[in-house]
């Protein structure tokens, strides 16, 4: 009996660990890897015209873009397409191949004046979003270490040059990276 009892425990804790993602309003959740973090903040790839027209409608009030607009499938005036809907929009053009830590503090000041504005962080696919956000839940939320690395991991095992951008911001906040479950292994070459 008791080893039943730990072993419901167990699953209870590692499922409510597995779970920190909200249920989105399934419109949302045909964005390309949308992740929802809470009521207030949410990730994902690049949304289209019309999905941008559900993200107004879902009562976001702020667009973030984490990549360049000369990218294949972003919308050359997104910035017009959420104005127009009554959304705040922000660029912050963060190279892929060299993400820089000034770009993530300009989106987490951006987040720390306006906490209560709700929040779609968004790059292509949602790999550098979900590095932002996962630096931005634990920095600034205290989200717990593991919690966020699992959500992150949910679309993707960063690449050498996020784990050490991520690492590497971390540091500046003295937070160590490494946790029980946090898995820093780099994916298999593409």
């Amino acid at each position: 009996m008791k080893n039943i009892v730990l072993s419901v425990l167990a699953g209870i804790v590692f499922s409510s660990a597995v779970q920190a993602l909200e249920e989105p309003n399934p419109a949302l959740a045909e964005i390309v890897n949308f992740r929802q973090y809470s009521a207030t903040f949410a990730s994902a790839g690049q949304p289209t015209r019309e999905q941008f027209a559900t993200i107004a409608e879902n009562g976001f009030e702020r667009v973030v873009y984490i990549a360049f607009t000369n990218n294949p499938n972003a919308l050359p005036d997104a910035d017009q397409v959420v104005k127009g809907l009554g959304m705040e929009y922000m660029q912050v053009p963060v190279d892929y191949q060299n993400p820089l830590p000034d770009e993530f503090y300009a989106f987490a000041d951006a987040m720390e004046r306006n906490k209560q504005k709700k929040t779609l962080l968004h790059c292509q696919v949602n790999y550098r979003a979900t590095a932002f956000s996962f630096l931005y839940r634990v920095i600034f939320e205290d989200v717990a270490l593991a919690e966020a690395k699992a959500d992150m991991n949910t679309v993707w095992q960063p690449n050498e040059v996020w784990r050490d951008f991520i690492f590497d911001v971390l540091a500046q906040n003295d937070i160590n990276p490494n946790c029980e479950g946090c898995d820093w292994t780099l994916p298999p070459p593409r």
